[in-house]
Order: C-alpha cells, then sequence, then structure tokens
C-alpha cells in the first residue's frame, strides 16, 4: 500500500514511518503544506495521513483543496486541535478519520487499513481465486495448504492488484506504487517482481493484459 504521510514533528513522523515501513508500506513523508499539495496532483495513493498545523500550507486547506477536486482519496487526519468543534470542521471538509494526539500506533494502523477497505469496497479482508488466499489484514499467503512467503516489494504488488480484482493497473501504476515519488525507478522492476509471484502463486494467477497492464480475477 502506498502512503501520503504528511507531519511536520520530526518524531512523530519518524515513528510513523518506522510502523508504516515494518507492514512492508510504501511511504513518501512529508513535511510541509506546499509539498503535499503538489505530492497529491501528480501522485497516486492509497491513503493520506494529514497533520493539520503545516507550515506554508494548512492540512484544513489541504483537504479542501482535495475534495473541491473530486478526489475521494481516504484521508485520516492526525491533530492536536481536540476541540469537538475542530473535529466537526475537519470531517466536514471531507476527512474520514479523526485520531487527536497523542494515538496508540496500532490504533493508527488499524484505521487506516479499515478507511482504505471501506474505499476498495472491501468489508472483507480476504481476497480469494481458486486456490490462492490473501489476508490483507495479516498480511498471509496461501497456495492450497503451503504459506507463501513474499519480499516486500513482492507483497506491495500483490496488495495493489487484489484490492481492485478485476481492473487493470498500468506498469507506470505499479511503478508508482513501488517506487513512490522520490525514489528512482528500477529497470524492468515490475516483470521481476511479477515473475516471483507468478512461481509463487501459479503462472496464470496475474494476467497480463498486452500493452495495457496486469490485473488479477474477480474474488470467488
Amino acid at each position: 500500500m502506498k502512503v501520503l504521510l504528511v507531519e511536520d514533528d520530526p518524531m512523530i513522523g519518524e515513528n510513523i514511518q518506522i510502523a508504516l515501513e515494518s507492514e512492508a508500506n510504501l511511504v513518501d513523508w512529508l513535511s510541509n503544506g506546499e509539498a503535499a499539495e503538489a505530492a497529491l496532483q501528480f501522485h497516486s495513493y492509497d491513503v493520506l495521513l494529514l497533520d493539520l498545523s503545516l507550515p506554508q500550507r494548512d492540512g484544513m486547506d489541504i483537504l479542501k483543496a482535495l475534495r473541491k477536486r473530486g478526489d475521494t482519496l481516504p484521508v485520516l487526519v492526525m491533530t492536536a486541535r481536540d476541540a469537538v468543534p475542530d473535529r466537526v470542521r475537519g470531517l466536514h471538509a471531507g476527512a474520514d478519520d479523526y485520531l487527536v494526539k497523542p494515538f496508540d500506533l496500532d490504533e493508527l494502523l488499524a484505521r487506516m487499513h479499515a478507511l482504505v477497505r471501506r474505499s476498495h469496497g472491501r468489508a472483507d479482508t480476504s481476497y480469494v481465486c481458486g486456490e490462492v488466499v490473501v489476508n490483507t489484514t495479516t498480511r498471509q499467503v496461501f497456495n492450497g495448504a503451503e504459506q507463501v512467503i513474499l519480499s516486500s516489494r513482492e507483497w506491495t504488488i500483490l496488495d495493489a492488484l487484489v484490492a481492485r480484482p478485476g481492473a487493470i493497473l498500468s506498469r507506470s501504476r505499479l511503478e508508482d506504487q513501488l517506487f513512490g515519488a522520490t525514489s528512482e525507478i528500477e529497470s524492468n522492476a515490475v516483470e521481476v517482481y511479477i515473475h516471483g509471484l507468478r512461481k509463487k502463486l501459479g503462472q496464470k494467477f496475474i494476467v497480463n493484459v498486452r500493452g495495457v497492464g496486469y490485473m488479477v480475477e474477480k474474488s470467488t
């Protein structure tokens, strides 16, 4: 999963980034509002973790601009503004959920995953297709009775595909999931990880739509 983390407190930002990356998420961590606004316009994300008190541009302004553009990206607001009117304003501005600092990192992760599942129309956290079972909450993958061990980048590719079963994801979209806005893209990386997943889950599990991208069949 690809996460945009916007937090100007170095200690809080670092702790959240470590927690997210420990679950094999790809994280772009930005510390000011202007950079966050630019990233949202030029890159795609699965979820936005947004502090409200930011330098250069306030988080509430970023949220309002996002919704004004018609962007339905799930947004979890993280803030020290704990007054009820502040929470109400944040939710009315388009936030999907609201956490008041200080908060427990496990709660942050749980709420984030819940938002992403809802945004994908998935109340169930399991994807099942033939002998393959993928639990996106526990990150366990089975092929028949055998548990399959994936690398973090194989998981990133698989998670992106099973989040939208039946939808074709382009190579560039998968590259964006793998490398984010700040990393150099490795040549043929998508093909390498797709090849690894097919070896583990079956050659027909991931479908190559020539000239368009990759997909997995809808859950059965």
